[in-house]
């Protein structure tokens, strides 16, 4: 089972293949997903600080091109296959909203092309 670390927070360990997003978000890790789970908005914003995955998704890399965003990947679109350790770059805590989100489904959406698999 993969183990994400999230900053200087405990580890856990995910079944392998769970979304990233749904993943942080059922261990308690404040993370926005404002579209969820679908490539549209950015908010869930992780960086890498080890364990970053090589395969991207055709909307994941879409997406942050153009939003003109380097370094950064979306937990939506990413799947816990390994070990990672991640920030989170947007928080509901320091956004004022009511919510982070609706839940982002179990599978990737949109339907993953993999780009660098």
């Amino acid at each position: 089972m993969p183990q994400i670390t999230v900053g200087s927070q405990a580890a856990f360990e995910v079944a392998s293949g769970t979304r990233l997003v749904n993943a942080l978000e059922d261990h308690g890790v404040d993370i926005l997903h404002r579209c969820g789970g679908n490539a549209r908005c950015t908010t869930c914003r992780v960086e890498f600080q080890a364990g970053e995955p090589q395969a991207i998704t055709k909307a994941e890399s879409f997406k942050l091109a153009e939003a003109k965003l380097t370094g950064v990947r979306l937990a939506c679109q990413i799947l816990c296959e390994h070990d990672m350790q991640l920030q989170p770059l947007q928080t509901l805590s320091a956004s004022g909203l009511p919510d982070p989100g609706p839940r982002p489904a179990d599978e990737l959406t949109p339907a993953p092309e993999w780009l660098n698999a």
